[in-house]
């Protein structure tokens, strides 16, 4: 986790969204999924990055040659959950089988949420 010493305390370099914890620590993860099922084709990818831009986590999206959705979402603890719980359901018209989710350390890299081809 990066952060810097602020005037109103610790906080991360990049723009995250604004929800602290203890001691106004913002708490930046990154999990990095690889999902399986009925997930390309099926406006999968839009609406991930949709859902991203709206929790203010950064990262990208991409279809893998397999027929699995490749993501890395970085931000907030709290939404990059919110994140994978949505992978684990999908938009209406997909069929998630399995979600696999590793964690990794933040990177900080991202500016906004993409999805790459």
């Amino acid at each position: 986790m990066k952060l810097i010493n602020g005037s109103r305390g610790l906080f991360s370099k990049r723009k995250y969204n604004t929800r602290f914890v203890s001691k106004n620590i913002l708490m930046v993860v990154r999990a990095h999924l690889y999902i399986s099922g009925r997930v390309q084709g099926v406006f999968f990818r839009d609406s991930v990055q949709r859902l991203a831009r709206k929790l203010k986590v950064v990262g990208w999206v991409r279809n893998l040659p397999d027929g699995r959705v490749e993501a890395v979402f970085e931000g907030d603890e709290e939404n990059v959950k919110r994140m994978i719980e949505f992978c684990k359901r999908g938009p209406p018209a997909a069929r998630v089988d399995d979600v696999k989710v590793i964690w990794e350390k933040p990177s900080g890299e991202f500016d906004d949420f993409e999805i790459r081809w």
